[in-house]
């Protein structure tokens, strides 16, 4: 009776969830999969085939935009690693007591205010009559107003800042249940600061190395907002060929078969990315 009554009250815990999951996600994924296959052949006549991937693949746009929006996303979680990594360590081995929560909170302020003002606030910084620019001004190093804005490196520069948060919190979370007796022996044993990190460090925080990067990865490669506020017309990103196609020329078809082919990039790399590191997707979840 005990156990039945357990059962039934995991149920009802897990049943939001579920829900979620089945109507917000599973639900919609399936119905793009079905749209992708259908051929509009009048506005009251519908056939299935493989049209709409025929077009992706004989569009050089398409796919080039498409290993571009990969490449470029990989790019920017690796930077952002990079620049967490010592931001987390320093955090959760260094800092103690107070300075450890003011720390953590300065990273966290920033992301009160939604994705749309954060990147409103670097194209201030970074245009002609910005901070940078002025800075740069008065400092004698260039002559005259600098354009920072509509260009790669700025677009970089918006996803790093808004993924920050993402991959600083794994990272803090494991690098805080590290042992400092490990390092200690990796010192005692001869090893120098690049072998203890490379031998105990790393291997020690892979899960939220590798939690971190997933996160990261997924949110910058389904970006909107900061690659077209802060990218030029150079700085395509896919997703914005998937808004075109729903929204501006209302090609559903087209725009769900492009959706499809974004899902099954991110989940090859994450697929990809685990199976490189070793890592399990529970143990990284966990």
């Amino acid at each position: 009776m005990r156990a039945s009554a357990n059962r039934l009250a995991l149920w009802l815990l897990m049943a939001p969830f579920l829900l979620w999951i089945l109507l917000l996600v599973l639900l919609p994924h399936l119905d793009m999969l079905r749209v992708s296959f259908q051929v509009r052949e009048s506005w009251d006549s519908l056939a299935w085939g493989l049209t709409q991937y025929q077009n992706f693949f004989e569009e050089s746009y398409y796919w080039r935009t498409f290993v571009r929006t990969g490449v470029m996303s990989l790019f920017t979680t690796a930077l952002t690693l990079l620049i967490a990594f010592p931001i987390a360590w320093y955090i959760a081995r260094l800092a103690s007591g107070r300075a450890k929560g003011l720390l953590f909170l300065a990273c966290l302020v920033p992301f009160w205010a939604s994705e749309l003002v954060r990147t409103y606030g670097w194209m201030i910084l970074l245009r002609e009559s910005g901070l940078f620019s002025t800075t740069l001004q008065a400092l004698g190093l260039v002559d005259g107003p600098v354009e920072m804005l509509y260009n790669d490196v700025a677009v970089i520069i918006g996803l790093v800042y808004n993924g920050l948060l993402f991959m600083l919190v794994p990272l803090v979370t494991t690098l805080d249940g590290l042992d400092e007796n490990l390092v200690e022996a990796g010192y005692d044993l001869g090893g120098g600061h690049w072998t203890v990190l490379r031998e105990v460090v790393i291997p020690w925080a892979m899960p939220g190395i590798v939690s971190g990067c997933i996160v990261v990865f997924m949110l910058t490669l389904g970006s909107y907002l900061t690659p077209i506020l802060m990218g030029g017309k150079d700085s395509a990103w896919f997703t914005e060929q998937i808004f075109t196609q729903f929204i501006t020329r209302f090609n559903w078809e087209q725009g769900a078969a492009l959706g499809v082919l974004l899902l099954l990039l991110s989940s090859l790399i994450v697929w990809a990315g685990l199976r490189v590191t070793g890592q399990s997707l529970r143990k990284v979840m966990g």
